[in-house]
């Protein structure tokens, strides 16, 4: 067994993978059904052909591109699991920031809205540390919804997390005001899409990548109506593209938010931007 896996270890770092062990070690782990301990335990175990065979299959699909968060159809953000399908994006440790902003801003008993929810991992990881909040997660998309529900009941917080399906803030009645606005939107410009590492231009949805012409269109949305949805001094929060900073404080400011503040990640990049809607 593991010679099978160091096998492709070194069929990966061949070509160039950076994270090639592990790639192999996770792989071959979750075709046989193993955690990292089993695997190691089991090392001097025989392969029959057809686990190999399940292995070989894996690893063809990490040599094409597909991440290994993909072909497992998971990944950890914020110490949780996550559930991906075909619909979301995989969550990032970068959006961390955003999770780390809002739980700092999140006032008792709050009430949270994510808007292009994808797999569920921002309001999920709200919900989880916050057992007072609640939450509207929203997407176009009824896969991301029906996955980050999925998410929601793994976690134990579905009871106080609600779902719409609909574009931005079309499904939200206008009676219904929040603490919180927060979101991952869409940012990169579409003529940039080709130019992504072939994991995420070939695996991620189009939908939740494509930021328009500029990568600001869905900003111009949220700026123009969160603060219909806002409470008197409710916050937005908006995951940002590391040269957006300045172009997403305009949109803010000049709907009339007030303390723009752009926060940076821990490799220095503009990655967050809040404001606070100060009237209704």
């Amino acid at each position: 067994m593991g010679d099978l896996w160091r096998g492709w270890r070194d069929v990966l770092t061949r070509l160039g993978f950076a994270t090639a062990a592990l790639d192999a070690k996770l792989l071959t782990g979750h075709a046989l059904g193993l955690d990292m301990l089993a695997l190691a335990t089991r090392e001097n175990e025989p392969m029959d052909a057809g686990s190999a065979a399940r292995v070989a299959e894996l690893i063809q699909r990490r040599m094409s591109g597909e991440s290994v968060a993909r072909i497992i159809g998971e990944r950890e953000f914020y110490g949780l699991a996550f559930a991906l399908n075909a619909a979301t994006l995989e969550p990032r440790p970068d959006t961390e920031l955003l999770v780390d902003l809002a739980l700092d801003a999140l006032p008792q008993r709050g009430r949270i809205l994510d808007l292009g929810t994808g797999t569920g991992c921002i309001p999920i990881a709200l919900l989880a540390n916050r057992t007072d909040a609640t939450g509207l997660a929203v997407d176009i998309d009824p896969q991301a919804l029906a996955i980050a529900r999925q998410n929601a009941d793994r976690h134990d917080i579905g009871g106080r997390l609600d779902f719409a399906l609909g574009d931005w803030f079309a499904p939200i009645p206008d009676y219904e005001t929040f603490d919180l606005v927060v979101s991952n939107p869409p940012y990169i410009p579409s003529a940039v899409i080709d130019t992504l590492a072939p994991e995420v231009k070939a695996f991620d949805p189009l939908r939740a990548l494509d930021g328009g012409p500029d990568g600001l269109g869905p900003y111009r949305v949220i700026a123009a109506d969160a603060g219909r949805f806002l409470k008197t001094g409710g916050l937005v929060l908006l995951e940002i593209g590391f040269d957006q900073g300045a172009e997403v404080s305009a949109l803010l400011d000049a709907h009339g938010f007030a303390d723009v503040a752009v926060h940076k990640d821990l490799a220095g990049l503009d990655r967050v931007i809040s404001a606070h809607h100060m009237s209704n």
